[in-house]
């Protein structure tokens, strides 16, 4: 039975912590004790930078969001395989994991689907604005919808992959940390690094700040790194990019 994704939720740092550690894409483990913004955070989200950033010049953050806005239309697509890397400050590990991941859209609406490879494997797939998350190993299947709150729900969906930079604008607090170039499996590519953080104080409780390595000519996330108050953090590589190319989604589906 599908059941709502936006019960009443106090963030704090165990939870936090509880919540990076579980998901890579993780803490939609616990979809029923937070709020939507705090659950798909990490969906998106200890890689040693290939190149300090360059300089930032005056007028290359509102250049880099209207290369973002014409990115967003262009979107049709985005496939790429991930690394995440969950960093545990208390205990000093670090936790992999790896899977691949899709974006598509269909009109105004938005389609994802993700899988863990083993261990740990899990599948995630948004559609209709509901998320479902399965684990084959129990065959454990939950449905949350996201109802009103819909667009909030796909903003996070869409950190970096295909969202438009006018909207990144009004949900975050941008600071231009200038350019790096990352590899997307294929080729060097010049990324602008974005550190956000958000105009909701709901969300600051869970993560101090959000950093993004995007191409703003595709409008696609190359790397994320997710903050937490008590200094835990996630990084999400992505690799082998595919845009906007026909995707095969039989990889992504499950049954129970």
């Amino acid at each position: 039975m599908a059941t709502s994704i936006f019960p009443t939720y106090r963030a704090n740092v165990p939870q936090a912590r509880i919540i990076l550690k579980r998901l890579n894409l993780s803490h939609l483990e616990n979809l029923t004790r937070m709020t939507i913004l705090r659950r798909l955070a990490t969906l998106l989200l200890i890689a040693t930078p290939l190149a300090s950033p360059a300089q930032v010049k005056p007028g290359e953050l509102d250049a880099v969001l209207r290369q973002m806005d014409a990115a967003s239309a262009r979107f049709r697509s985005a496939e790429a395989d991930f690394q995440w890397d969950f960093y545990e400050r208390v205990v000093k590990q670090t936790t992999t994991q790896h899977g691949s991941i899709y974006f598509k859209k269909n009109g105004s609406n938005l389609e994802m689907g993700a899988k863990i490879v083993p261990p740990g494997a899990k599948f995630f797939s948004f559609r209709d604005g509901k998320l479902s998350v399965f684990d084959p190993g129990t065959h454990d299947l939950k449905v949350f919808v996201s109802g009103k709150n819909r667009a909030q729900y796909e903003s996070f969906l869409t950190l970096g992959f295909g969202g438009s930079g006018s909207e990144l604008a009004k949900a975050w607090t941008i600071t231009d940390l200038g350019t790096e170039p990352l590899s997307d499996g294929k080729a060097t590519v010049t990324t602008t690094k974005l550190d956000l953080v958000s105009k909701d104080p709901n969300v600051r409780n869970m993560f101090t700040h959000i950093t993004i390595w995007v191409d703003p000519t595709r409008g696609i996330s190359l790397k994320q790194q997710f903050f937490t108050p008590s200094e835990d953090y996630r990084t999400t590589i992505y690799s082998n990019i595919r845009y906007n190319q026909q995707i095969d989604t039989k990889p992504f589906q499950f049954k129970r």
